[in-house]
């Protein structure tokens, strides 16, 4: 057995067809029948289901997929221990954040790593937190920034800071300058523009106004930060999102709500049982030097 037969068993179960799959390895379709049954041969059970339009895998072909999966993410990581450089002259790193960290943590974030560490590459990716976590445990990223709660099993955090929402007007908004808190129910009257509901933000702001029993006038919903906050800027419509977001743009205003919205933890996110690349640790360091900066 050769790995080359556990990534052929693992591309015809992806793709359901012996063809595409051999299109997406640039093999011949016979090679791959071919290998899949010597594989077959050497366990000697039947791994596919070859009988209707579609290929399945069999009752025993999906137990051994599942631990071929593991064992190929753990080869590669391993490939990626061997070739990692523990000075940092070179490596490369996978990250993702959610959109609303984005916004305002990954300029002044990735500035700083790249000034200590030139010669590491990074890959970021914006994503929902289920998605990041499922990315974690699948060892396709090396770390993630995202919220605390309840994690999926085998996800370790580290609280980084508090983050703060309340409600952004423009600078030109008639609430620009109001002094000390609105009364939320202040709010209802005002036009807004929020985050599509696929957001975890948007659902954090829409059980706080409902928890205070305000029904929001909304006059826009954006799946985009930077539409957003151009929205707002022009002083019509008001929206609510991180207070860093607002400090990071001089026509924009925060403006406190009472009750106010209830803070959350942003955390670094990572696999427990993964391998902790140098880059991975440096990486880590400088983010929790970075948080410091957005404490309340």
């Amino acid at each position: 057995m050769e790995l080359r037969h556990i990534r052929y068993l693992l591309a015809v179960a992806d793709h359901g067809n012996f063809t595409r799959a051999a299109e997406a390895l640039h093999i011949s379709q016979p090679t791959l029948s071919q290998q899949i049954k010597q594989l077959e041969r050497l366990l000697g059970v039947q791994l596919l289901d070859r009988s209707g339009w579609t290929v399945r895998l069999t009752d025993a072909g999906q137990v051994y997929a599942e631990h071929a999966r593991n064992a190929l993410r753990d080869l590669e990581a391993g490939e990626r221990a061997v070739h990692d450089v523990q000075d940092l002259t070179r490596g490369h790193l996978r990250v993702a954040m959610t959109p609303t960290i984005t916004a305002y943590l990954i300029g002044p974030l990735m500035d700083r790593f790249h000034r200590a560490h030139p010669n590491v590459t990074v890959a970021v990716t914006e994503t929902t937190q289920d998605r990041l976590e499922e990315d974690l445990l699948a060892d396709t990223l090396d770390l993630g920034i995202a919220f605390s709660g309840t994690h999926t099993a085998g996800i370790d955090c580290t609280a980084l800071f508090t983050e703060d929402l309340s409600l952004v007007v423009g600078a030109g908004h008639a609430l620009a300058t109001h002094a000390g808190a609105l009364p939320i129910g202040d709010l209802a009257v005002q036009p807004l523009a929020l985050l599509s509901r696929d957001f975890a933000t948007r659902a954090y702001i829409d059980d706080y106004l409902a928890d205070c029993g305000v029904a929001p006038r909304i006059a826009i919903e954006a799946n985009s930060i930077s539409a957003l906050v151009e929205f707002t800027r022009r002083g019509t419509l008001g929206t609510v999102l991180p207070d860093a977001i607002a400090r990071a743009h001089p026509d924009l205003r925060p403006v406190a709500l009472e009750p106010a919205l209830p803070s959350r933890t942003v955390e670094l996110l990572r696999r427990g049982t993964a391998y902790h690349s140098a880059a991975a640790r440096a990486f880590a360091a400088i983010a929790q030097d970075t948080a410091g900066e957005f404490a309340p």
